[in-house]
């Protein structure tokens, strides 16, 4: 038998459940949602955990896609998941959890005794590393963005290669190589020993159908090319960045983007102008280095020194 919170499948057995995480203002018992999804073969654990930035959803929908389509019957091994993490956040469709004001992947590998943030983050810790492999499910928020995967425990770590193929076997097609802040579930996991990555699927305010199925062919990556289910997986090579470069609004008004998600630049290419409300140019910025379009405010309209896009860099080929 195998439990999350209230969630208990035998093998060959599916359920769902909720994990208590604490408890609202007013009392009332606060669980996350669950699953444990148990193959009737023995085999290795994945853990998929969604949301824990309150108002990035494309993980919920990824979730809400792959759980139906996993029959126990044809499963090695276990899938533990936790569609929502951010309980708090998701209520009110915010980044950050407003109980504390906390941003919960900041907050791993958290505490019993804590924050609201620190309560949950210590409660999908200690379901994580139970796993073999995790799969922390997010978005670009507000900004518009390509779909990624996120290598952030640093390339001296003893798993950071074990990471860079689990990133590779869920296949974005990009991947930002580079080491997370402290309190990132990507971060903390491989110091416990199991591989974590962070897809980045895509960038939205709400539901991205294009990156949701990112997500999903993802996952299903990573459930064939573990062993979890049967057939063949072919990795392809990946664009990867190891740094990046921000850029600013010179001036206020309006953003005319001269590039496309995607696109590689060269140094000295336009990346974007800024135009007054009459379509006049006030300001051109070009490229510093080489590169490749990541990722960029969502609305048009900028104030000066307001974050505009940002360029990968240091680009090879994994």
């Amino acid at each position: 038998m195998t439990s999350l919170g209230t969630a208990s499948a035998a093998p060959g057995e599916m359920d769902t459940g909720r994990l208590t995480v604490g408890e609202t203002r007013d009392g009332t018992t606060v669980g996350l949602p669950v699953a444990v999804i148990n193959g009737v073969d023995d085999g290795e654990t994945l853990y998929i955990q969604a949301a824990s930035d309150g108002d990035e959803l494309n993980g919920v929908g990824v979730v809400a896609r792959v759980v139906p389509q996993l029959d126990p019957a044809e499963l090695s091994g276990t899938v533990l998941v936790v569609g929502i993490a951010n309980y708090f956040g998701f209520q009110v469709a915010e980044h950050r959890n407003p109980i504390d004001d906390t941003k919960l992947n900041r907050a791993y590998p958290g505490d019993a005794r804590g924050s609201s943030s620190e309560r949950i983050a210590h409660a999908t810790f200690e379901a994580a590393t139970r796993a073999d492999y995790v799969l922390d499910l997010h978005q670009g928020s507000t900004s518009r963005m390509i779909n990624e995967v996120r290598v952030r425990c640093g390339r001296h770590h003893r798993l950071h290669r074990k990471c860079l193929e689990l990133a590779k076997v869920f296949d974005c097609g990009y991947i930002l190589d580079q080491k997370g802040p402290e309190g990132q579930l990507a971060r903390a996991a491989p110091d416990e020993g199991v591989p974590t990555i962070d897809p980045e699927l895509g960038g939205a305010v709400g539901w991205d159908e294009e990156s949701i199925e990112y997500g999903v062919r993802g996952v299903f990556n990573v459930l064939t090319h573990y062993g979890f289910l049967d057939g063949e997986t072919e990795a392809r090579p990946q664009t990867r960045a190891h740094a990046f470069d921000r850029y600013g609004a010179p001036s206020g008004g309006v953003v005319d983007y001269r590039v496309d998600l995607g696109e590689e630049v060269a140094r000295g290419d336009t990346l974007f102008r800024v135009t007054d409300v009459f379509g006049q140019v006030k300001a051109e910025v070009s490229a510093d280095n080489d590169g490749v379009f990541w990722r960029s405010r969502r609305l048009p309209q900028v104030a000066s020194g307001e974050y505009v896009c940002s360029v990968g860099t240091t680009i090879d080929q994994y």
